[in-house]
């Protein structure tokens, strides 16, 4: 495409607002389904137990109801993952507290309700594991023969030699903590019994393939017997990645049993209590530095709490250990990842993918370095920003970097340097402002996106609009525009004239999952070339018609013409293909991987991702002096993305990923006692709302990457891994401690103060 872009790249309307804010866009609760029964379970109230027995009360009356516990089970006891360890109900093992021990399907709540009180489960506790110092001293084993869920190691260099030449050794601890999806809209399914044997689910999801796969292991059923189609979903963050396997399992076996449509929608408190949360993480840096702040060597050992069951703990921290070193330089390095079992609530998928623990503890780290020389953040950062050309401790050599650009961008334009260690004292408050630089990979990690090797299609439906056929979902982050866009740009046709329908598994292929910031980059540019196919077949048709050749074929707004001779409009060639072919016209592509990019899983090195995006954000805080309440007024934050296809949409990612981060990093303070999570409702666990939020300050930069549509990269998790520790960064500016754990609540930081002042 050599024309002048004339779509991508411009704030087109959003596809799904109008039916959002009129309330015409119908969730998984709205569906109307005529006899649908409800749906429920029995949740753990121990974090760990042996099951003996469960007992149904005989007052009751079981007739009215469908129950099914472990035994009942038609398939294997298993939600199929990625290690195919966690189970659909608790066997004779209780693992975390809020684990389903048994499924009820009722006609109404009271009765449902009824029903679940009736049920007795026969226990014998066990003590639990609740930490991961505790998993890895194996206090007790209680995943497989060492509680370690997953591990990665990347040897880089001569590490010994570069400590032994270094002239300073620089260790420290850091730690972050759980964090709460909480999504507007909570979990939920809705399953049919379908009229062949198989089922048809319906719910808020963000992986289509991963539910429909899952079920179909679960239930014993070929995976054509089991339709999945995603219903609008009010947000997921990572959070409907990995349970909406369990929870569409769940409401599957119900209908099937029961011979009723069932619809299971989690209550707030219940899905806080059992869904997965953001891994907790126990990060050691150990670093060798030259004297003007050089990195030498970097020793880092990560573990992240994996909960009960794996779910997608090695992917997770895959993508945390490869995002380790953030932005910058390690020529010698030693990392170790482990994922260790605990005896809570699985832990996920969540915006950033294991990236902002990791890149937390490095931005701290050059904090810490630069506290022990003396010497400023920012020189201590510039010293050892990666470079085009610069080798990445797992082998990858870097084709492009732009640290640089980033943290000059933001640096004027917040006007940083200006503001750092100044702490003016004004009306009782105190002032600080810290900066992150970091980077985040496109797409699946190593050869993941060759193993996916997704499918996209376009296809003209009976009212002449073009159809996106993906399994990419509409999970509020703007994909049912910016896909269409991408179609639109290569059909020549206005963005209105394509778009995106909710995937359905009986109809959209296999595009892979809605996940790793890989949406627009991967899905993206296969969608391109299934528009291209496209455009190729009709181009071939209309030279024929019209004697010319297909290189003289123009398209324009919507028209096709030759020369000076306008032939009519996509539209009319569109339905005359039909009824020439008998079938739509329809173009269809499948990923092809870049030849210059390899990664060899066995020796964990090579490529780890096809390309990065770049950002830095500057946090400036202000903290009372007699309360410590922390608030932040202003964020600058300046993202290298490639393109961006939508301007607004991917300004609104940055800020809302943003404020996520700063979140995490300043309230969302998860309150567990013996595995339980007690904050569990929206009352009680924090979150950013538009009065906290900062007057954001945002700069795109585009450097166009030739492995995305237009040059664009992936966007969503980026602005998750950098505000938690600029925050701390303009914490430690402000009030002259620093934090190796999150969240700052006023708490911590009255800790902070107390230890300082010993």
């Amino acid at each position: 495409m050599t024309e002048r872009l004339k779509v991508v790249g411009a704030n087109v309307p959003r596809h799904d607002a109008l039916a959002k804010v009129t309330g015409r866009a119908r969730y998984v609760a709205d569906l109307p389904c005529e006899g649908a029964w409800i749906g429920g379970a029995l949740w753990s109230r121990t974090p760990r137990a042996r099951v003996r027995n469960i007992f149904f009360d005989p007052d009751f009356d079981w007739s009215r109801v469908t129950v099914i516990t472990a035994r009942d089970l038609p398939g294997p006891n298993e939600v199929h993952m990625i290690k195919d360890d966690y189970p659909i109900l608790a066997g004779n093992e209780i693992s975390y507290y809020g684990q389903a021990l048994a499924l009820v399907a009722a006609p109404d709540k009271q009765t449902l309700e009824e029903a679940i009180a009736a049920i007795h489960p026969d226990l014998e506790e066990l003590p639990p594991v609740l930490t991961v110092e505790a998993s890895l001293a194996q206090e007790a084993v209680i995943w497989g023969e060492d509680n370690i869920q997953a591990k990665y190691r990347i040897d880089h260099g001569d590490i010994e030699t570069a400590f032994a030449t270094s002239d300073v050794i620089v260790e420290e601890t850091y730690r972050t903590h759980h964090q709460e999806h909480l999504y507007l809209e909570t979990n939920g399914m809705l399953a049919r019994p379908g009229t062949d044997g198989g089922v048809i689910v319906e719910g808020s999801l963000q992986c289509p393939y991963y539910v429909a796969r899952a079920l179909a292991h679960a239930l014993a059923l070929p995976l054509e017997k089991v339709v999945l189609r995603q219903t609008e979903t009010g947000g997921a963050f990572g959070g409907k990645e990995d349970y909406p396997s369990a929870l569409a399992i769940q409401t599957a076996l119900l209908a099937l049993k029961s011979g009723k449509p069932v619809r299971m929608v989690l209550e707030r408190r219940e899905d806080i209590n059992v869904t997965t949360k953001r891994h907790p993480s126990v990060i050691r840096h150990r670093t060798g530095v030259a004297h003007d702040g050089r990195i030498l060597a970097a020793e880092i050992d990560i573990l992240f709490d994996g909960g009960a069951f794996s779910t997608m703990s090695p992917v997770v921290l895959s993508r945390g250990v490869l995002h380790s070193w953030s932005a910058y330089r390690l020529p010698n390095a030693r990392i170790l990842g482990r994922a260790l079992a605990t005896n809570t609530a699985p832990n996920g998928a969540f915006r950033g993918f294991g990236a902002p623990q990791t890149v937390f503890a490095m931005e701290r780290q050059m904090d810490r370095i630069a506290r022990e020389l003396g010497l400023s953040p920012l020189d201590v950062r510039r010293i050892n920003l990666l470079k085009a050309g610069d080798t990445l401790p797992c082998g990858q050599v870097l084709r492009s970097a732009y640290a640089d650009l980033v943290l000059d961008r933001a640096l004027a334009l917040s006007g940083y340097e200006s503001k750092h260690s100044r702490k003016q004292e004004e009306d009782r408050v105190l002032r600080g402002v810290g900066v992150s630089v970091f980077l985040h990979g496109g797409g699946f990690t190593g050869a993941g996106e060759e193993k996916i090797a997704g499918r996209a299609a376009v296809e003209v439906a009976e009212d002449g609009i073009v159809e996106v056929l993906v399994s990419s979902t509409e999970m509020g982050q703007g994909a049912a525009t910016v896909l269409p866009q991408i179609a639109a740009e290569v059909l020549a046709l206005p963005a209105w004239k394509v778009r995106h329908p909710n995937p359905d598994t009986s109809r959209v292929p296999d595009s892979g999952p809605t996940v790793a910031s890989r949406t627009t980059m991967m899905v993206g540019k296969i969608l391109q070339g299934a528009a291209e196919d496209m455009r190729a077949a009709l181009t071939s048709e209309v030279a024929k018609t019209a004697g010319t050749s297909p290189e003289s074929i123009v398209w324009e707004n919507g028209r096709l013409s030759a020369g000076d001779s306008d032939l009519g409009s996509f539209e009319e060639f569109a339905q005359r293909y039909k009824q020439e072919h008998g079938k739509s016209l329809r173009g269809e592509a499948t990923y092809d991987p870049p030849p210059d990019c390899q990664w060899n899983e066995a020796e964990y090195r090579g490529d780890a991702y096809k390309d990065y995006a770049w950002a830095c954000d500057v946090v400036e805080v202000e903290i009372d002096t007699d309360t410590l309440e922390l608030r932040v007024p202003r964020v600058t934050s300046v993202v290298e993305i490639g393109k961006a296809v939508h301007p607004m949409l991917a300004e609104g990612q940055i800020i809302g990923g943003t404020l996520q981060a700063i979140g995490w990093g300043a309230m969302e303070d998860v309150k567990m006692e013996k595995g339980r999570y007690r904050n569990n409702s929206v009352s009680t666990y924090i979150i950013p709302t538009a009065v906290d939020a900062p007057d954001f300050t945002v700069e795109i930069a585009e450097t166009p990457s030739p492995f995305g549509p237009w040059g664009a990269k992936g966007l969503g998790e980026l602005p998750m891994d950098g505000g938690a520790p600029a925050l701390a960064a303009a914490v430690d500016d402000a009030l002259g401690v620093f934090a190796t754990e999150l969240p700052l609540t006023s708490d911590r930081l009255h800790a902070l103060l107390r230890q300082r002042r010993k």
